[in-house]
């Protein structure tokens, strides 16, 4: 469902605790086991095209964060970590002085977005700008979604994660990815 169908881990735990009729409260896999198996799916059934769709994921994320760029944005989630997929999300958190700030830079460029809240890294509501964006060496929109975040936020949003990986990353770290070769290609 992660791969497939571009769900996040949350609704692809909660579907799947449905379709198999257990019980609410059943204890499901950590995130960190979640994405060990996604990487293995993708090793294992997209290896031919998932490099491609990543590269061209990061690419549109990397225009936005440098659209962005007073904001501070990080790129995190699957983007970020490497198992997106064309049917995946870009998401890119921004730590603002001013928490309508970032708002009020799509309103003068003139784009269209959706403003909602949602849960943030550290358990909280945040606001979230979400906008579609086509990714045209995809040929297909992309939901981008900007976590506005104080920037206070941003001492905590540095530490390691669970796999001592940094959880997210600013213009310099995406611009580092994307100028790596892709699995199999040979640095030239």
């Amino acid at each position: 469902m992660v791969v497939e169908e571009g769900l996040e881990y949350g609704p692809a735990k909660r579907r799947a605790v449905k379709q198999m009729a257990l019980p609410a409260r059943t204890e499901l896999p950590d995130n960190d086991a979640l994405e060990d198996a996604v990487r293995e799916y993708i090793a294992l059934f997209c290896a031919d095209t998932q490099p491609t769709e990543l590269a061209a994921l990061r690419a549109l994320a990397l225009l936005w964060m440098q659209r962005m760029a007073q904001f501070r944005p990080y790129l995190g989630g699957a983007v970020w970590h490497g198992t997106a997929t064309r049917l995946s999300d870009i998401y890119i958190q921004l730590f603002c002085d001013d928490p309508k700030s970032a708002e009020i830079a799509l309103i003068e460029h003139n784009v269209d977005y959706e403003p909602r809240t949602v849960t943030g890294f550290t358990g909280g509501p945040v606001e979230a700008l979400s906008l579609s964006s086509l990714c045209q060496p995809l040929n297909e929109t992309v939901g981008v979604h900007l976590l506005v975040y104080d920037h206070d936020d941003l001492r905590g949003a540095l530490r390691p994660d669970g796999k001592g990986r940094a959880p997210r990353g600013d213009l310099m770290a995406v611009q580092k990815l994307l100028s790596s070769p892709l699995p199999g290609e040979s640095e030239t």
